[in-house]
């Protein structure tokens, strides 16, 4: 009966605990060091000021800290911070009921601030420069346009793609920061800090082997983190090192450079089923059985990062490093396209 009772108390203090992964503050937020020290900067100028922060976008692929680094900059400013995202709000009034209930120097934190409407954007545009928001009130020729004031405030919007993000919207916010991905000494403290949050028990060497293959992603390392954990506890005695790590990815299909099973198929049927490329994006995707979009916004940035493939006009190659990295002879003359033997 005891351990029936501690059971749940156990489990909600472990979500507590991984809830409690981000950081708080830019002096604990790991990496990303060019961005801290600018966005430090700046908010200390603002906060003498006694000033709202200007508006920041934060950009970049998925998983780097976005959502964290707004949260830190909340906290930083000392202010309230809501959050929706680009997809939940359909109308314009939808935001315009976001933005009355904001106090001055809120933060208003929209994740996929790609996605949002063409007439939302139009009622954004006013709301970030001048800060008000203009409202019809009637309809047909009885219909007049009045200008709320709202408080000064902060939007911080997040994307994984820059380029849909119209340039009106886009030239509105005056903070702009690309996150990139981590190097490996910064992932290597990252995991530490959280297997530290998390009550894991994980030596250097076991770290380390975490850190090279969570692809430079502090999200990817937490999750590897959390299944490492589950291996060393059921299959090892708890502790986390470098051996129990390589066993408990190789169960997982996750090589020493990070790549799962899709990343190995998109190389495989570039090298082996079409000599090398190049080929378009979507033969590809129905050569292996996934969707061109999940091939283009999961595996190539980080095959691309590592100068595994190339981008060229006529579709996607493999490169030499990627051959080395699956163990296949590199073709030092490269066959012809058979189209060329047309000309």
């Amino acid at each position: 009966m005891d351990d029936r009772m501690v059971a749940p108390q156990q489990r909600e203090g472990e979500v507590r605990a991984e809830g409690s992964l981000r950081p708080r503050l830019l002096a604990e937020y790991i990496g990303q060091s060019l961005i801290k020290e600018n966005l430090g900067i700046t908010i200390a100028a603002t906060k003498s000021r006694g000033e709202a922060l200007d508006h920041v976008l934060l950009y970049g692929p998925p998983g780097l800290g976005k959502t964290t680094l707004a949260h830190v900059i909340a906290n930083e400013m000392g202010a309230g911070i809501k959050i929706t995202s680009g997809p939940v709000i359909e109308r314009a009034g939808d935001l315009a009921a976001i933005l009355t209930n904001l106090r001055q120097g809120d933060i208003l934190f929209i994740d996929e601030v790609h996605r949002l409407g063409r007439a939302v954007e139009e009622v954004l545009y006013p709301a970030m420069e001048d800060y008000a928001l203009d409202i019809m009130i009637g309809k047909g020729p009885a219909a007049k346009s009045i200008r709320l004031k709202l408080p000064h405030f902060t939007i911080i919007g997040a994307t994984t793609r820059l380029a849909l993000i119209t340039s009106p919207l886009r030239t509105r916010f005056g903070l702009i920061y690309r996150l990139d991905y981590y190097e490996l000494p910064a992932m290597r403290e990252i995991v530490q800090r959280s297997a530290a949050v998390l009550g894991i028990k994980i030596d250097e060497a076991g770290a380390r082997e975490l850190a090279c293959r969570a692809r430079g992603t502090p999200r990817i390392a937490n999750r590897l983190l959390r299944r490492v954990r589950d291996y060393a506890e059921v299959r090892a005695d708890g502790v986390i090192t470098a051996r129990v790590a390589a066993e408990c990815l190789q169960l997982l299909e996750v090589d020493q450079l990070g790549l799962d099973t899709i990343d190995h198929k998109v190389l495989e049927a570039i090298i082996t089923k079409f000599g090398g490329g190049p080929v378009g994006l979507e033969t590809i995707a129905a050569s292996i059985g996934e969707e061109a979009d999940t091939i283009m916004d999961v595996c190539e940035p980080y095959l691309l990062q590592l100068g595994f493939i190339e981008r060229t006009p006529r579709g996607r190659t493999a490169t030499r490093l990627a051959y080395e990295h699956l163990g296949v002879p590199y073709p030092e003359t490269p066959a012809e396209p058979a189209q060329s033997a047309l000309f």
